[in-house]
């Protein structure tokens, strides 16, 4: 299995940056998704990510451990799992997102690698971590 990990701390307490996440529709696609569509504790999204196009369906999992997590259901992994944690600290929140994966080979072909999914993975946790920041300073 591969691992992605981001982390960063938002000037705010958890309730906030947790009210921020608890909308998935916008918190995903602030991940920069070419499509997201979120009904019934599933999520699938699709991206261009080069000349391939990577479609999934997510299952948002309850984990009393983080405010949000998701598993992949169908899609381009063997297994693929993202789990935000918060911990508050004096009045901010670190808030750390991990996804873990294991590429299917078949299904990837010869273009992706884990060393470009690793790479387009942080750019869409940075990007949500982005939306956050804006969400919490419009408040």
């Amino acid at each position: 299995m591969e691992s992605v990990t981001v982390t960063r701390e938002f000037d705010a307490d958890a309730a906030e940056v947790r009210a921020a996440m608890g909308d998935v529709g916008p918190f995903m696609r602030a991940a920069g998704f070419d499509e997201v569509d979120v009904a019934d504790g599933t999520v699938r999204v699709a991206n261009e990510v080069g000349p391939v196009r990577i479609e999934l369906r997510l299952e948002v999992v309850e984990d009393s451990e983080t405010v949000l997590a998701y598993d992949q259901r169908e899609g381009i992994f063997e297994e693929m799992t993202t789990r935000y944690e918060l911990v508050d600290r004096d009045g901010a929140t670190t808030v750390e997102a991990t996804t873990e994966f294991a590429l299917d080979v078949a299904a990837v072909g010869s273009f992706l690698d884990a060393t470009v999914i690793a790479f387009q993975r942080r750019r869409e946790l940075n990007a949500q971590f982005d939306y956050l920041e804006d969400r919490i300073a419009g408040d």
